[in-house]
């Protein structure tokens, strides 16, 4: 399956990071709640997922009341985050032999993601697949999350294809319903600590399931 322009999200779709907010909500807990067992609604949790880090903790101070200010909820996320893009995060299984597939093909490639790019560049240097890509598309410098399609179009317009040549990749429903509804080719990733997979496999043009991995397009 050949691809003349790729979008990818970052976390649950090229590494292993979203136990990045089961890690949050149990610090939050224990250091603001006294309660290690703290978890967000359910409405809470998916949204959390396609916004950045800043609108995140903000959603979460004003829904909880917790810490003194989102201020600072967001720098102890950033210490969290921190610690696990610069050690811990892996690759999800397959992920380098696609990107070498096609990295080798010719395929232009970019990241949009609610991550901000500072650590964005410390997961991709981590996992050494920073070469791969064009150039890093944020939430954060977009103005917009997921449930707006101004950050696939910003990638898709960089790149040069049209809406119909480029593909996006991502485990979230909610961006897949996005792109989906912007014209976008998909590829929906299975991702045990997301939401929606059910709908994200009908959704979707193509799906990568429980215990299958993007290299299984290589040879679609």
């Amino acid at each position: 399956m050949k691809f003349k322009a790729a979008v990818f999200d970052m976390d649950g779709t090229l590494i292993d990071s979203l136990m990045f907010w089961s890690i949050t909500w149990k610090e939050f807990g224990k250091k603001f709640l006294n309660d290690e067992n703290f978890v967000p609604s359910a409405a809470d949790e998916k949204a959390v997922r396609t916004i950045s880090l800043r609108s995140s903790v903000e959603l979460i101070h004003k829904n909880y009341g917790i810490g003194n200010s989102a201020d600072e909820l967001e720098e102890e996320a950033k210490k969290i985050t921190m610690d696990l893009y610069s050690s811990r995060v892996q690759l999800k299984d397959g992920v380098k032999e696609f990107l070498d597939y096609c990295y080798d093909s010719g395929t232009k490639m970019c990241i949009a993601t609610a991550t901000a790019p500072y650590f964005v560049d410390i997961a991709l240097k981590h996992c050494k697949i920073e070469k791969y890509f064009k150039k890093i598309f944020s939430c954060s410098e977009i103005g917009k999350g997921k449930d707006s399609p101004d950050i696939f179009l910003a990638a898709q317009e960089y790149m040069g294809f049209p809406v119909c040549d480029t593909w996006v990749f991502e485990d979230s429903e909610a961006a897949i319903q996005t792109a989906v509804k912007a014209g976008f080719n998909t590829v929906g990733i299975y991702d045990k600590f997301n939401f929606g997979h059910e709908n994200i496999k009908k959704l979707a043009c193509e799906y990568i399931d429980k215990g299958e991995t993007l290299a299984k397009l290589i040879q679609a």
